[in-house]
């Protein structure tokens, strides 16, 4: 790194910027970012269980204890099983629909 003081004689300099060092602000990007839905979020919502998961995520900040909050668990499993099933049973439906087409 160059001296960030005048030595006499040579003139004052900045040190140089690494290229790891991005050439524009990225606070744009992170606020567009956090504007993003995660996708496990948007999974959740798809599947219709979507009250089930925030039940489990309050009981959680309220007890911080999974043990507790298991009747949560359990409902929110229950609803993800019944949606997987539904899932699979229109994805066989829709092969089912496609192969008699051919």
């Amino acid at each position: 790194m160059r001296p960030l003081l005048k030595v006499e004689g040579e003139p004052q300099s900045l040190p140089k910027m690494s290229a790891s060092v991005p050439k524009r602000h990225t606070w744009a990007q992170q606020v567009k970012e956090e504007d993003e839905e995660d996708p496990l979020d948007q999974l959740i919502s798809r599947s219709g269980c979507a009250a089930s998961h925030y039940a489990v995520q309050e009981c959680m900040a309220q007890h911080q204890d999974w043990r507790q909050c298991q009747p949560q668990v359990q409902a929110f499993r229950d609803c993800m099983s019944e949606q997987q099933m539904r899932r699979r049973e229109e994805l066989q439906r829709k092969k089912k629909e496609t192969s008699a087409h051919n």
